[in-house]
């Protein structure tokens, strides 16, 4: 066993994803997601040994099953397989991985991790089924995280990446955790690029001028910058012509 996880956390190692699956109706999440393919391509090469077939995932999801009150091995193999699910974007391995740590989080409804991992899995595959329950459900697990460290800026602002991808989107509700969430850490990068492109979408094209440039002072860099800045002069033009 000890081996195996061995295997998993080497193939997984650099993608540490667990705050944030790439969301591609965002610009705050296209570079992670070109990120993640790109690092993963260096990686085939010297890595495609360490890749595990089906019936090896499976023997290990069945010893979880057989072995249920096993608690940190449901969690860490819960874990291990969350960040293959998510370099392989494959939604259904997801729903094992929930199963898995749903028994984590019902031995112990205060495991952070394991609270904050169910929302993200939740997310992630209400993102790759356009599944608003999902979204619902991600929603549960974010807020129950908050209420032990309502600071943590990432999840704040996952929280509100529910609304903003819901259908049709709660924008409002979006806007207020991003708000929140750059309280905790009024330089948090991703709250930034998401709360700008959440302004942009609501036309408040001031404050979403604001934020913007509140990006640029803590990365110049960004590469959500340059296609911001392109809706946010359309949106200007656009209103001018009104």
């Amino acid at each position: 066993m000890i081996t195996l996880l061995a295997v998993f956390l080497s193939f997984i190692g650099g993608f540490l994803f667990a705050n944030a699956l790439n969301r591609s109706d965002l610009n705050a999440l296209k570079a992670e997601n070109e990120r993640l393919k790109n690092v993963q391509d260096d990686k085939d090469s010297n890595q495609s040994e360490a890749a595990l077939t089906d019936e090896e995932i499976r023997s290990k999801i069945t010893e979880a099953d057989q072995n249920p009150t096993n608690i940190e091995f449901q969690k860490n193999l819960g874990i291990a397989l969350y960040h293959y699910a998510t370099i392989k974007q494959d939604a259904e391995m997801m729903y094992e991985t929930a199963r898995l740590l749903n028994r984590v989080y019902k031995h112990d409804k205060n495991d952070y991790d394991a609270t904050v991992m169910l929302g993200n899995i939740y997310f992630d595959i209400g993102y790759f089924k356009k599944d608003n329950e999902k979204f619902t459900a991600a929603r549960e697990f974010y807020q129950k995280a908050l209420e032990q460290k309502p600071n943590d800026a990432d999840v704040r602002t996952d929280l509100g990446l529910t609304y903003f991808l819901a259908s049709p989107p709660e924008m409002e509700k979006a806007i207020s955790e991003f708000q929140k969430s750059l309280k905790a850490n009024p330089r948090h990068e991703k709250t930034l690029q998401v709360l700008t492109e959440a302004l942009l979408s609501h036309n408040k094209t001031e404050e979403a001028e604001s934020y913007l440039a509140k990006l640029k002072e803590v990365n110049q860099n960004n590469s959500s910058i340059s296609d911001l800045s392109l809706q946010l002069a359309g949106a200007k033009s656009n209103q001018q012509q009104r």
